[in-house]
């Protein structure tokens, strides 16, 4: 393999914003008693931030400024909040998703992955979102075969490079090589910030981040350079306005300007 490509999953393999932002807003809303509804620009400042990976996290913290400002503050049951979230995301019956999750589309194709294969390029994923729900997307309506998945269960959350370390470390054994060149694949600010830190952990290795807009800042041109500069902060060496754009040529050239 000549390197290896990892992706997020939410904003980058399929358009959750209508659903993980949904419930965000939904609960936040809940839980101030209809006092604040956060506007997509709201939930985009607080995860500019680059703490606040976690959805269920940045719910709490939202529902938490909120009750700052309007001179209230107090403890958020974070179990409750999760029930009510999740009865939102994924619905009310724990084997069958009926909630916002089903209106989810995806932003690429599984002939996207074997192209990258036969590109020389091997691939997994690390994403902040629970297993079945990553794989949901990934495995039950992409029909990928065993990806390679590191999701919320299984390593800290981001920028903590835990998760992405442990896909390329999977990666490697599985094809018996080392040290090949990494390309993370995000939209946030966590997600540059993530491959910063797997850069200080292992910097005999060379590491790329590359940003992708998720769909619902692609609304405008001011919102998308606002946007994109914030990922370039953050340390994305490029920003693409969607995956389809992120061609095995692409990250050979991105891989060539740091080499």
């Amino acid at each position: 393999m000549e390197g290896w490509v990892v992706f997020d999953v939410d904003g980058v393999i399929r358009d959750v914003s209508q659903s993980y932002r949904r419930a965000i807003a939904d609960t936040v809303e809940h839980c101030t008693q209809g006092t604040y509804r956060p506007t997509p620009t709201d939930i985009d400042r607080l995860k500019a931030e680059g703490r606040w990976n976690n959805d269920w996290e940045a719910t709490r913290e939202l529902i938490h400024r909120a009750q700052i400002a309007q001179g209230r503050p107090a403890a958020v049951d974070f179990d409750l909040l999760v029930a009510f979230f999740q009865e939102r995301y994924w619905g009310c019956d724990p084997g069958e998703p009926t909630g916002y999750i089903t209106q989810e589309t995806l932003l690429v194709e599984r002939a996207y992955f074997a192209a990258l294969t036969a590109a020389g390029l091997g691939w997994g994923f690390f994403t902040g979102a629970p297993r079945r729900e990553a794989c949901l997307a990934l495995v039950e309506r992409l029909g990928l075969a065993n990806p390679v998945v590191v999701a919320m269960e299984d390593a800290p959350a981001k920028p903590d490079p835990t998760g992405l370390l442990t896909v390329v470390q999977t990666l490697e054994t599985q094809a018996d090589v080392t040290g090949r060149p990494v390309a993370y694949v995000g939209d946030t600010v966590a997600d540059m910030l993530t491959i910063q830190n797997a850069q200080q952990r292992e910097p005999g290795r060379t590491w790329v981040g590359v940003g992708v807009l998720p769909p619902h800042v692609c609304t405008d041109a001011t919102t998308r350079t606002t946007y994109s500069q914030a990922l370039y902060r953050a340390g994305a060496q490029v920003v693409f306005p969607s995956l389809a754009q992120v061609s095995a040529e692409a990250l050979r050239q991105v891989q060539t300007c740091l080499t």
